[in-house]
Formats: C-alpha cells, sequence, structure tokens
C-alpha cells in the first residue's frame, strides 16, 4: 500500500506539471491559455493526492508527517487545497503563478519517499547532469541581467531624486526601459532555475535515493527558489516594481551566489565519475 501511495503522488505530480507549464508560459508571455485547462487537472490532482495521502496514512497507521517528504507532500496538498477554496470563493487567479509551480516541486519531493534503480548507463547520468547545470546557467544568465538592470535602476533613480548629473551613467535609459528590462530578465531566470531545480532534484534522487534531501545544498536551492518565486509573485500580482523590485531581485542574486557556491564541487565531482 505504500509503494501505491507512492504511484498515486507521481500521477498527482504529473498533474501538476500542467500548472507548473501555465505559469511559465504566464510568465514569459504574460498570458498562456491554459488557465482553464490547468485548474481542471490541478483539481484531480489534489484528488489523486488525497487518496495517496489517505493510503500512506493507512499504511503506515499515522499521520503522514513522519519525514521530509511526507511533511512536503501533506503541505503541498493543503496549499493546494487552500487554493482551491480562494478561487471559489474570491476568484482570486493570478495567486496561480505562485501556487502552481509551489505544489508541483512539494509533491515531487513527496513522490521521492522510495528510492529508485540507479542508473542503467553512465552516459544518460551524464547528459541528465549536464542538462541541469546548463539550465541553471541559463537561469543565472537571467538573474546577473536582472541583478545588471536592478543596479543601474537605482543608480537612475537616485540622479532623478538628487537632479544629478554623472558622465559615467549620463546615458542610462529611461525608468520604465530599466522596469521592463528587469521583468524580462526576472521571468526568463525563473524559468530556467525553475526546470534546473526539477531536473537537479530528480537527478540527485536517482544518484543518492532519499539521503538527498537531507542535503544542505539541497536546501539552500529549495530555499533560494521560493524566494525566486515570491519574487516574481510580488512583482506579477501585487505590483512589486521600480524600487523594491530591484531591491528584492538584488537579494536573490546574493541566495544564488550562495547556492553557487554551496554546489560548487557536486558537478565536478560527479563528472569524473
Amino acid at each position: 500500500m505504500l509503494e501505491m501511495s507512492i504511484v498515486w503522488l507521481r500521477v498527482a505530480t504529473g498533474l501538476y506539471s500542467i500548472g507548473l507549464l501555465h505559469a511559465i508560459l504566464t510568465v514569459l508571455r504574460k498570458k498562456s491559455g491554459l488557465f482553464a485547462v490547468a485548474t481542471r487537472t490541478f483539481t484531480v490532482g489534489v484528488i489523486i493526492h488525497f487518496v495517496a495521502l489517505v493510503e500512506l496514512g493507512v499504511g503506515s497507521g499515522a499521520l503522514p508527517v513522519n519525514n521530509l517528504n511526507e511533511s512536503m507532500s501533506l503541505c503541498g496538498f493543503l496549499i493546494a487545497l487552500g487554493y482551491l477554496v480562494v478561487l471559489w470563493r474570491y476568484q482570486f487567479e493570478s495567486i496561480a503563478i505562485c501556487v502552481f509551480p509551489l505544489v508541483f516541486l512539494m509533491t515531487q519531493v513527496g513522490s521521492m519517499e522510495f528510492p529508485v534503480a540507479g542508473w542503467s548507463d553512465t552516459r544518460v547520468r551524464s547528459v541528465w547532469l549536464l542538462l541541469h547545470v546548463f539550465l541553471v546557467l541559463l537561469g543565472y544568465a537571467g538573474l546577473a541581467m536582472t541583478a545588471i538592470a536592478s543596479l543601474f535602476y537605482l543608480v537612475r533613480e537616485r540622479q532623478l531624486k538628487t537632479k544629478s548629473v554623472s558622465r559615467l551613467f549620463d546615458r542610462l535609459p529611461p525608468l520604465g526601459t530599466l522596469d521592463n528590462l528587469i521583468t524580462a530578465a526576472m521571468g526568463f531566470g525563473f524559468v530556467f532555475i525553475t526546470l534546473g531545480v526539477i531536473v537537479g532534484s530528480t537527478w540527485a534522487f536517482i544518484e543518492y535515493g532519499t539521503r538527498w534531501i537531507a542535503q544542505a545544498k539541497i536546501a539552500i536551492s529549495l530555499i533560494t527558489w521560493v524566494f525566486y518565486l515570491a519574487m516574481i509573485f510580488l512583482r506579477m500580482t501585487a505590483g512589486w516594481r521600480g524600487r523594491k523590485a530591484a531591491l528584492m531581485a538584488l537579494s536573490v542574486v546574493g541566495f544564488s551566489a550562495l547556492t553557487w557556491a554551496a554546489h560548487a564541487g557536486l558537478h565536478g565531482e560527479a563528472l569524473v565519475r
């Protein structure tokens, strides 16, 4: 019964992935046209998620919070259920851009409670890891552009407030242009870092089994991603623009630098094997 609960969790994760796709398209294009479909599949995913939790609870004879995987799964389910209530009661559709990716990732972590067979081919292992690195590097490139645009925004804003002119920065574009650049670069970086986290967590699960979730560098990566998700949500739904968005973008850059430092030895070690 415990194994079957994991199967149901993986089915729910697959259904939640439509919501993740909706969030990605919304970030990149400001609209996706998938919201109605994503909401239906998300609702079915919540039902199947509930079935998985019941089976897991009955099989273990306790509330499914025995480890981090189970706790993440239960928390993801409660967030998903709360979202459906909010959507039904208040029609707050824009919150989906935050909830859909968060629930997907939490359920994915929950579905990784039991280890699977190792890599059948070392070449597949290397390619999977390289894909993770490539996606994360693309995400960091977007984040770096976000940071640069944010710094220029703060400099330009200060120039306008103090009515000072600096030869070094006198050719900076208008604040509106820099704000649009921050939005575009932020969205680009978020999409690829999200995909990198998904690919990387899958690789780590196959590589390390259930031990992957306990590693500090994995925790730092997930915390960084959550901050990035919060930044995207506040910008796209709460109207955080200008100075607030620039300062928050710079804080996320700091977390990303810490994440990169924590992973500095991982990829080289893995590729040498």
